[in-house]
């Protein structure tokens, strides 16, 4: 409750600082709008708005994405998308920015079982079994924004380029190496999925509200075009064939294609951008 009271005050202080002095600067003088020259970072606000939701309604279900939703081989080619996590601009004059957006995710996720050592009738003489997911994403993107107005409201629109490539693997170490006394026909060392590549090029149009001096909440919708590629996967295995460790791959997966003009290449958007000099 007080923090809902507290934050309710400071939005009607704000408010009432604008109204009598007719000017957009805080009671410090500070210029709440962006001007020439500025630098700007961008963050998605999603989980910001989930916590916020938290606090007002005592639910802790309105948790943000999840990270291995933000960050997985899959979104590798998210073209931008929702996976794009850290975001920039430089604006040029009053009604020009470049924008600039990065998504850098590698990750790994390892599981060990401990199994009886070959050879041995004591079950409590174990060795260790290892399965390792790895995974790698990046997702760059350049583009040109276009600002209309000079309010604490202003209308952005333009266009972005995007280029992401991703890949991700699976892993499988052995305790017991392949012998007469551990004879497997079979078992597998490494499995890849296929690697993935993406273009796209979307326009976006939208509105910043400044809501304290160089810090505005943004809203977006984009329509685009994206083309993504996936190659063929391989599996590597190994077995005990004729007193001999043998190793053997094969490609697997299909390899696809797709074309697409369709606001899902992004959709709606909400973000924090905090400017300075």
């Amino acid at each position: 409750m007080k923090k809902t009271v507290l934050f309710a005050a400071a939005l009607v202080a704000g408010t009432a600082v604008s109204a009598q002095t007719g000017e957009i600067t805080s009671n410090r003088g500070e210029n709440w709008l962006s001007q020439d020259g500025d630098w700007a970072l961008t963050f998605d606000a999603a989980p910001l708005l989930n916590y916020a939701g938290n606090l007002f309604n005592g639910n802790l279900g309105n948790g943000g994405v999840a990270m291995n939703n933000l960050f997985n081989s899959q979104g590798a080619a998210g073209l931008g998308g929702n996976r794009v996590v850290i975001g920039g601009k430089k604006l040029i004059d009053a009604n020009t920015a470049y924008r600039g957006q990065l998504r850098l995710g590698f990750g790994s996720h390892k599981e060990s079982n401990q199994v009886m050592q070959a050879g041995q009738t004591d079950p409590t003489v174990t060795v260790e079994d290892q399965v390792k997911d790895g995974f790698m994403g990046i997702d760059l993107g350049f583009g040109l924004e276009k600002r209309v107005g000079s309010t604490r409201v202003v209308g952005v629109y333009g266009a972005m380029f995007n280029v992401g490539f991703g890949s991700s693997k699976t892993t499988y170490t052995y305790g017991n190496a392949l012998a007469a006394n551990n004879p497997v026909a079979s078992r597998p060392t490494e499995t890849k999925n296929g690697s993935t590549f993406g273009l796209g090029l979307r326009a976006f149009a939208g509105v910043e509200w400044f809501c304290a001096p160089k810090i505005s909440l943004s809203g977006e919708y984009t329509w685009g075009v994206a083309m993504t590629s996936e190659g063929y996967g391989s599996t590597s295995s190994e077995g005990w064939v004729n007193n001999a460790v043998k190793t053997n791959t094969q490609d697997t997966g299909t390899k696809k294609g797709n074309f697409s003009i369709d606001t899902g290449v992004s959709g709606a958007s909400i973000g924090v951008n905090f400017y300075f000099q």
